[in-house]
């Protein structure tokens, strides 16, 4: 039997990255990708151009002079016809490849006191659409920090909330999240779902109390506070209106040093500006210091470890620079909106499939085997909730 020419072998190597459960032909047909097969007659075929012009980020002319040197006759309007169908396969394909990458669910009982969180990182970012000065989608991601690699993904239109709640979370997950995530009805269906929270939060974002329910004056809590130090307070949440429900929460605040102070107050300066709105004298005061909400417990991770893991929250923001500078995601090359969403589908399917190769080289030698290696972030999680 014949070798197949290289450039099908590479093909045929880069689609083996899918999950065993795809079958390429069968979705592209109940997706709709597949109605008429003139003169793509496959769907391997359509997954070739839809990903060569994502990836290879060609025009519709671009598309279609390859397509032609690949013996595929298409036009521009042909071309830019199968990418608009082919939005609901790409997600289909995308999802498929994400519940590979998911857990085995699990039931407080089976979930092991003292052998670590897993860590999940949850960010948003923002695409435009070519001559756009808005927001036209919102990619929202939780990153697992322990595997390495993105665990979730959902794409919205630019009015899509920064919400936990869009995520799937299970008993010993631990999710770390920015300050557009600190909504307390959101915080409180992290915990009925066994799982456990670091979120920022500014100075107003939540209706913060004490634990008795009366008002907690927060940034005079923490005025006298000398620089890099942590100062932690027992607090509640009300999670209505009428605060009549409050939740139990944890706040740590950190002082920053008058040079970090100086930085901050500088961007929120520039932001106000930028969106044309004054800016709170309490804006500017909160500016000087780090506040996080958490459920973790005190008695078993003290602040200044709480103030670490946060901090590990970068590693999702070298992710979204990792999907903009070298896949260029936020580079939409048209305005129509299924044919973005598939442009977009596609590159986050090829970032999934290179997250996978590069997995291979972390779980290579001279590495242990990924079974004898310590879990990393291993902090002992107390026994489940009753």
């Amino acid at each position: 039997m014949s070798e197949p020419p290289a450039s099908d072998a590479k093909w045929l190597k880069l689609v083996a990255g899918l999950p065993a459960t795809v079958d390429l032909e069968t979705s592209a047909r109940e997706c709709g990708a597949l109605k008429r097969r003139r003169n793509i007659k496959d769907a391997d075929s359509l997954l070739r151009v839809v990903m060569a012009n994502a990836v290879g980020h060609l025009s519709l002319r671009g598309t279609a002079a390859w397509a032609t040197m690949q013996g595929l006759k298409l036009s521009n309007p042909a071309v830019l016809k199968r990418l608009k169908g082919s939005a609901d396969w790409l997600g289909h394909l995308l999802a498929e490849a994400l519940a590979s990458r998911m857990p085995v669910e699990q039931t407080p009982a089976g979930v092991q006191a003292g052998v670590g969180y897993r860590v999940r990182l949850i960010d948003a970012t923002t695409i435009s659409a070519p001559g756009s000065h808005g927001t036209d989608w919102r990619l929202h991601v939780a990153y697992d920090l322990e595997e390495m690699q993105t665990s979730a993904v959902e794409l919205t239109g630019g009015s899509g909330s920064e919400s936990l709640t869009r995520f799937n979370f299970q008993p010993g997950d631990l999710a770390i999240a920015d300050r557009g995530y600190a909504k307390a009805l959101d915080l409180a269906e992290v915990e009925a779902r066994g799982a456990d929270y670091i979120v920022r939060t500014g100075w107003n974002a939540t209706r913060l109390r004490t634990e008795s329910g009366g008002d907690f004056d927060l940034l005079g809590a923490a005025r006298d506070m000398p620089e890099h130090t942590a100062r932690e307070f027992q607090l509640t949440i009300a999670l209505d209106r009428g605060e009549k429900q409050l939740m139990p929460v944890r706040l740590i605040a950190w002082r920053k040093s008058e040079a970090e102070a100086e930085a901050s107050i500088r961007r929120a300066r520039k932001e106000s500006r930028r969106h044309g709105k004054a800016l709170q004298p309490e804006t500017l005061e909160a500016a000087k210091y780090v506040f996080l909400l958490t459920s973790l417990p005190p008695d078993e991770i003290p602040a200044e470890e709480v103030l670490a893991l946060y901090r590990l929250r970068w590693q999702i923001e070298l992710l979204f620079k990792r999907l903009k500078s070298l896949l260029r995601i936020d580079e939409l090359p048209n305005k129509h909106p299924e044919a973005a969403r598939c442009w977009i589908l596609a590159n986050l399917l090829a970032a999934l499939l290179t997250e996978d190769q590069a997995r291979l080289l972390l779980d290579s030698p001279p590495s242990a085997p990924r079974s004898a290696r310590r879990r990393p972030l291993a902090v002992a999680r107390p026994a489940p909730r009753a």
